[in-house]
């Protein structure tokens, strides 16, 4: 019986399914948070939810962090009233987020005869997006924001009458401001704009169908009040966040300006590798499929909507150094919509089933690996070489010291109690105030120690980037 249902695709996509969203469930659980990215926004969130400071998201307790609005960072920090400071907690939401898109996805296609559980498979079997099903960062909240937006101005213009999309395209608009600012606007305005533009027709009917005196008050009211009650609190905020960081990071390469770390300089259209690579095996496909119907295309509203709803990210980072394989995430749902339509055209759908099983294999087959614990102390987290040294030492109350800079997830997994020595003078005040300290090291930085503090220190734990001294 077992062996007849996994002969039916349909029952090999719900499994597939079911399968890959518990193991990303699990990995957002087991997995510890990495530097710095992920680490950061998880130490952000913990110490939004332990000062209850939910206004100025800070980087570190007193200093602000301006780099990103706080939808993801509320949504974690909240996590934690829920289930304490833990790695799934802090994970949890983007999980949920990605998981609402499946399903929505799943019940837009459903209407149309396909497999509910197609536009899941899909999804969870590309790169970018099963990666981001459960990582702490602010994509994955701004990938469902566009995406609610893209589908609500779609379902409004297709409806005779207006309906809850109408509205739900402006909160989705004004979530997005919340989480990623107005680069919200810059990924969906543009295509949504250009397929106006292939009928003139669809600007008259978008004004009879949009709500939108109603839609703009919906949007500021959720969007606005935010931004001025963070540059009340933290002056100087509005002019990093908007020049810097939406101006400065994408035309200046290796931009020098970025107060939380520094630029990722990449060459140029570099966003169209991260996009093969990391939208396999689908992207691939939607190409080829693409070019041979090329000349259907702008014919048919449905497909050239989400044509031009994958090709404007890449385009408009084309000429951007400054990048990250994470940019590409908002295109990851028009190239599922893209798949599910051709989906009837492929004869060896059983074939291409498990071609795209292969990323999520090797996914389990890594974490099986890493579960072994061999590769604990080749982490970029300092979760583990931290564990080991509150074990070896029943003392807990010793001070850690940081040398140099601390890491964020070390900052994470001290709850905060991480401390800094910058230089030389501070050691002089730690080392008065402290008969006994751990002291904290990148391996880059432990030659910058000054001998005289060295001497009084011995090797207690080490990784490959990090070593942790005692006093003797």
């Amino acid at each position: 019986m077992i062996a007849e249902k996994f002969k039916s695709n349909s029952y090999v996509l719900y499994i597939s399914v079911i399968l890959i969203a518990l193991f990303r469930l699990l990995l957002t659980a087991t997995i510890p948070l990495l530097d710095k990215t992920e680490a950061r926004y998880a130490e952000i969130a913990r110490i939004m939810q332990e000062t209850n400071q939910w206004v100025v998201p800070q980087i570190d307790y007193g200093i602000p962090f301006w780099a990103k609005p706080p939808l993801s960072t509320w949504l974690s920090a909240f996590s934690y009233v829920i289930f304490g400071v833990n790695e799934f907690a802090s994970r949890f939401p983007s999980f949920l987020l990605s998981i609402l898109l499946v399903i929505i996805a799943g019940k837009m296609v459903e209407k149309s005869g396909a497999s509910f559980y197609l536009p899941g498979f899909i999804l969870l079997t590309m790169p970018e997006f099963l990666i981001h099903t459960g990582v702490v960062s602010t994509d994955t909240a701004l990938e469902f924001c566009v995406a609610i937006m893209m589908i609500s101005f779609w379902k409004t213009m297709k409806s005779d009458k207006k309906t809850y999309w109408n509205y739900l395209f402006f909160v989705a608009l004004g979530l997005g401001l919340l989480a990623k600012g107005p680069l919200i606007m810059v990924l969906t305005f543009p295509p949504l704009f250009i397929w106006c533009c292939l009928d003139t027709r669809r600007f008259r009917e978008l004004f009879s169908k949009f709500s939108v005196i109603i839609g703009i008050l919906i949007t500021a009211l959720i969007g606005l009040p935010w931004y001025y009650f963070a540059e009340q609190q933290s002056p100087g905020f509005l002019d990093y966040f908007i020049i810097g960081e939406h101006f400065k990071r994408f035309i200046e390469p290796g931009w020098q300006g970025d107060l939380y770390g520094s630029g990722h300089s990449q060459p140029k259209g570099m966003i169209w590798l991260f996009m093969l690579g990391f939208g396999l095996p689908w992207v691939q496909i939607v190409f080829y499929k693409l070019w041979k119907n090329r000349k259907s295309i702008w014919k048919n509203d449905w497909i050239s909507f989400l044509v031009l709803w994958l090709f404007w990210t890449p385009i408009f980072f084309t000429l951007s150094k400054n990048i990250l394989h994470t940019y590409i995430l908002p295109v990851t749902l028009p190239i599922m919509f893209l798949m599910v339509y051709w989906w009837d055209d492929f004869e060896s759908k059983k074939k291409l089933i498990r071609v795209a099983l292969i990323f999520p294999i090797i996914a389990v087959i890594a974490y099986t690996v890493l579960a072994t614990g061999i590769f604990d102390d080749k982490m970029n987290t300092d979760k583990y070489i931290l564990e080991h040294l509150m074990e070896k030492n029943e003392n807990k109350d010793i001070p850690l010291y940081y040398w140099k800079e601390k890491n964020y997830s070390g900052q994470f997994y001290t709850n905060g109690k991480a401390q800094l020595i910058k230089n030389a003078t501070q050691f002089d005040s730690v080392f008065k105030l402290h008969k006994k300290i751990f002291l904290v090291t990148l391996k880059k930085t432990e030659n910058e120690i000054p001998e005289k503090y060295r001497k009084q220190m011995v090797l207690t734990e080490s990784n490959y980037k990090t070593a942790i001294f005692v006093t003797k």
